[in-house]
C-alpha cells in the first residue's frame, strides 16, 4: 500500500528575531509534502532508469522527514511550558490528538490507496504530554529506549502470535481494538516504531535552531547516518543472508523502506537530517527566495488531505507507468505551490488548519499561536 504523508500539525510560535528559520522549516515541510505526493501517486514499479531511481527517493524517507517536523513543532509548541511556572498546553494538545485521530481514521474510508498517518499522529500527540515539561536527558534517554526496542518489539509480538503484518490501515469503520492495535502494531505507521522520528524532532526542538554549527552537524551527521545506516544493512546482509519471507528476527539487517528496522530508521532518519540540515543552512535564501515552497508548508494539513481527495475522485486507479506519475505528482505538487502562494497572501491561517485551533469552550492559552 502506498506510503502517506503526515502532516507536522503541531503548532509553533513565530520569533520576530526567526522569521527565516521558521521559513525553512516550513520549506523542509513543503519538500516533504512533494515527496509524499509522488510516493502516494505512484506507481511504485521500477523500470530501472534514472528517473524512476529519483522519482523513488522519497519511499520511506518523506514520512520520516514529516514526523521529525512534528516532533520539533510539539517542542517549540510546549517550550514556554519547561519554563519555571510554565504551564503544560495540553489543552490544544488534547484537542488535536483527537482530531487527526478521528480525521485520519474517516479519511482512511476513501478509495485513494494511501495508508493515512494521521491517527499514528494523534496517538504521538497524546502520548507525548508526559514529556513536553521532562528534562532534556530523560526526553533523550525516553528517546533512545524507544529506537532500541521499538522494531524487536514489533518483531516479537509477529513471533509469538505466528502472524506476520499486512500493513492493513484502520479506519473508523474498525472497532476500538482493531483501531488501537492498527494505529500501535500492525498498521502502516505503528506508534511503537514511528515513536522514534518523533521522539528524535522533540529533542532536536530544544536544540538552538538558529546555531549555523548545528545545521552544518545535520547536514554532516544525517548523510553519514542515511548513507551508513544502508551501508551496514548491505554488509550485514552479505554476511549472513538475506531475511526469510516470514518475519523473524533476521530481519532486524533490512534497511528496506518501510521495514520498521533499527537500520532503515538510522538511513531514514539520518536522511530527514540533512534535508532539514539544508534548508537551515540555506534560511535566508528561502526567506527571499522559495516564499511559495514555504506557504506551501505552512498549509501542509489542507495540501495533505486535498491530495488524498483528488487521488480518490479524479486520479485512481491510475496511474500505471512512470510517466503517467510524474505528470500527476507535478501537476499537485505545482497546483498545491500556487494555491497555498494566493492563500497566504490574503489568510494567515489555511483552511484546514483552522480546525487546528482550539475551539470553545476551550479557549486557548495566551502563549499559543497557530502553527507556521
Amino acid at each position: 500500500m502506498a506510503q502517506a504523508p503526515p502532516i507536522p500539525v503541531a503548532p509553533q510560535e513565530r520569533p520576530r528575531s526567526s522569521g527565516p528559520r521558521v521559513q525553512a522549516l516550513d520549506a523542509a515541510r513543503a519538500a516533504a509534502i512533494v515527496g509524499m505526493i509522488a510516493v502516494n501517486v505512484g506507481p511504485r514499479k521500477s523500470d530501472g532508469s534514472v528517473l524512476a531511481l529519483v522519482y523513488g527517493l522519497p519511499v520511506g524517507r518523506a514520512s520520516l522527514l514529516f514526523m521529525l517536523l512534528a516532533g520539533i513543532g510539539m517542542s517549540l509548541l510546549s517550550r514556554t511550558a519547561r519554563k519555571p511556572g510554565g504551564k503544560l498546553p495540553w489543552k490544544i494538545v488534547l484537542w488535536r490528538a483527537v482530531l487527526l485521530l478521528g480525521a485520519g481514521l474517516a479519511l482512511q474510508i476513501m478509495h485513494h490507496q494511501v495508508s493515512v498517518i494521521l491517527p499514528t499522529y494523534g496517538l504521538l500527540f497524546l502520548l507525548s504530554l508526559p514529556l513536553l515539561k521532562a528534562s532534556t536527558p530523560a526526553l533523550a534517554w525516553t528517546a533512545g529506549i524507544v529506537f532500541a526496542v521499538g522494531p524487536p518489539i514489533w518483531i516479537a509480538t509477529q513471533v509469538a502470535s505466528g502472524e506476520t503484518y499486512r500493513f492493513i490501515a484502520p479506519t473508523l469503520l474498525d472497532t476500538p481494538i482493531d483501531i488501537l492495535r492498527g494505529t500501535v502494531l500492525s498498521g502502516s505507521y505503528p506508534v511503537v516504531v514511528w515513536a522514534a522520528p518523533f521522539l528524535a524532532g522533540l529533542l532536536l526542538g530544544r536544540a538552538d535552531l538558529r546555531n549555523r554549527t548545528l545545521h552544518q552537524r545535520l547536514v554532516l551527521w544525517g548523510a553519514v547516518a542515511g548513507v551508513g545506516g544502508y551501508l551496514l544493512s548491505r554488509l550485514l546482509i552479505l554476511a549472513f543472508g538475506e531475511p526469510g519471507r516470514r518475519m523473524g528476527w533476521d530481519h532486524l539487517v533490512s534497511a528496506v523502506d518501510h521495514s520498521q528496522m533499527p537500520l532503515w530508521l538510522v538511513s531514514g532518519v539520518g536522511s530527514a537530517l540533512f534535508v532539514l540540515g539544508l534548508f537551515l543552512l540555506a534560511e535566508d535564501v528561502v526567506a527571499r527566495r522559495l516564499g511559495a515552497l514555504a506557504a506551501a508548508g505552512r498549509l501542509s494539513l489542507t495540501i495533505y488531505v486535498g491530495h488524498l481527495v483528488v487521488l480518490a475522485a479524479l486520479v485512481r486507479p491510475e496511474p500505471h507507468y512512470l510517466h503517467e506519475g510524474v505528470f500527476i505528482t507535478a501537476s499537485l505538487s505545482v497546483g498545491a505551490v500556487v494555491f497555498a502562494r494566493l492563500w497566504t497572501k490574503r489568510f494567515s491561517t489555511g483552511p484546514l488548519e483552522y480546525l487546528l485551533r482550539i475551539p470553545e469552550p476551550f479557549p486557548r492559552a495566551p502563549h499559543t499561536r497557530a502553527a507556521p
